[in-house]
């Protein structure tokens, strides 16, 4: 009996549109005064850099656009901007908390 190969990393680019996969949400925990990602049967606890990038996601919008509005907004490196989107959105994207 063979094992399952493993699933090759996500590589989430500019041109995609990602959202929150069903049953998911970034939501405001007003108890607790944090930033959530509402999941199935638990929440899970957002960052602050997590929620700026978060925010921006509509399921339409590239990501190109979502970096180069949060460059603007934080006067930072766009490049710098793209390499943290990039790798945050690829881990949710590899975890189904967000759909391409």
């Amino acid at each position: 009996m063979s094992s399952p190969l493993p699933t090759p990393p996500v590589k989430v680019t500019e041109d995609d549109c990602p959202g929150f996969s069903r049953g998911y949400r970034l939501q405001h925990d007003r108890v607790r005064e944090q930033w959530v990602i509402q999941a199935p049967e638990r929440a899970l606890l957002a960052d602050p850099i997590a929620v700026a990038i978060l925010q921006e996601l509509d399921g339409q919008t590239r990501l190109g656009t979502v970096i180069d509005r949060l460059a603007a907004r934080y006067e930072a490196p766009r490049e710098q901007i793209a390499t943290d989107v990039l790798a945050l959105l690829s881990e949710l994207t590899e975890k189904r908390i967000l759909r391409l």
